[in-house]
C-alpha cells in the first residue's frame, strides 16, 4: 500500500478478478467496515465516494473505495452486458479483503450501478455481508420507467438503506418506495430533495451536508 492523500491504495491480485481501490483507516477504529464502490461512469476517485468514505472513518469505520472489475480493465465508458457477473466477483472479493482487516460487521454498498451489483450479489448470498447501503439506486433507464430492474428484490434478505434524489431519472421516490415493499428486510427511503442522479456531487462539487446526513441515517438505521 501507498499513500494516496487520507487514504492508501490497494492492490490485491491473489484472486480473479483482484481487488483495486483505496482504503480508508479509522484513527480510532470500532471494528466495522465499509466497502463501497462507483456508478457506470465513475470510479474509485468519485467525490461521491471519496466524501462518505472520509464520513464514515471519521468515526471509526474502516472504508474501502473500490474499482469494479470493468473500471480495472477500462479507464473510460460504462461496463458491457457481459461484464456484471464478473463485477460482482469483484465486490465479493473486495468484502473478502474487508473481513481480514476487520472483526465486527462489514457492510456493503454503491452508486447507481455500483449498488445494484451489490444488492444483486447478496440476493445471491444472503450471508456475505450484514447490510447495504445504496445510493441512487438505479431503479430503471430513464425514460423508461417499464423496464424495471426488480425481479432480485424479493430474495434480499439484507437490512439496506436507499439514499435517492427527488429529481433522479433512474427511478422517483414514489418508484423506489414501491420497489422497496419488495424485499422482504427492513429497508429505509432517505430521499434528498432537488438533487438527481448525481446527489449534487457534479466534478469537485462536495456536499458535507449530504454525506452527514447519510452517516446519521445510516448510524439510526443499524445502530
Amino acid at each position: 500500500m501507498v499513500a494516496a492523500g487520507n487514504a492508501e491504495s490497494l492492490t490485491d491480485t491473489s484472486c480473479d478478478p483482484p481487488v483495486r481501490g483505496f482504503l480508508h483507516r479509522a484513527a480510532e477504529p470500532i471494528g466495522d467496515g465499509l466497502v463501497f464502490t462507483h456508478g457506470a461512469g465513475g470510479n474509485s476517485r468519485a467525490s461521491l465516494l471519496i466524501a462518505l468514505a472520509e464520513a464514515f472513518a471519521g468515526v471509526g469505520f474502516a472504508v474501502l473505495r473500490c474499482d469494479l472489475p470493468f473500471r480495472q480493465q477500462r479507464p473510460y465508458g460504462p461496463p458491457r452486458p457481459g461484464d456484471a457477473e464478473r463485477d460482482r466477483q469483484g465486490l465479493k472479493h473486495a468484502v473478502a479483503a474487508m473481513r481480514k482487516l476487520v472483526a465486527g460487521r462489514v457492510f456493503l454498498g454503491g452508486q447507481s450501478y455500483g449498488g445494484r451489483q451489490a444488492t444483486m450479489l447478496c440476493s445471491e448470498e444472503p450471508d456475505l455481508v450484514d447490510g447495504l447501503v445504496l445510493t441512487s439506486y438505479p431503479l430503471h433507464p430513464p425514460g423508461k420507467p417499464q423496464q424495471l430492474r426488480t425481479q432480485h428484490l424479493p430474495n434480499l434478505r439484507k437490512p439496506a438503506l436507499f439514499v435517492q434524489g427527488t429529481r433522479d431519472p433512474f427511478g422517483s421516490i414514489a418508484e423506489v418506495e414501491k420497489a422497496l415493499r419488495l424485499i422482504p428486510a427492513k429497508t429505509q427511503l432517505m430521499p434528498v430533495e432537488g438533487v438527481g442522479h448525481d446527489l449534487g456531487f457534479k466534478g469537485k462539487t462536495r456536499r458535507e451536508d449530504l454525506t452527514s446526513s447519510v452517516l446519521r441515517a445510516f448510524q439510526k438505521f443499524f445502530g
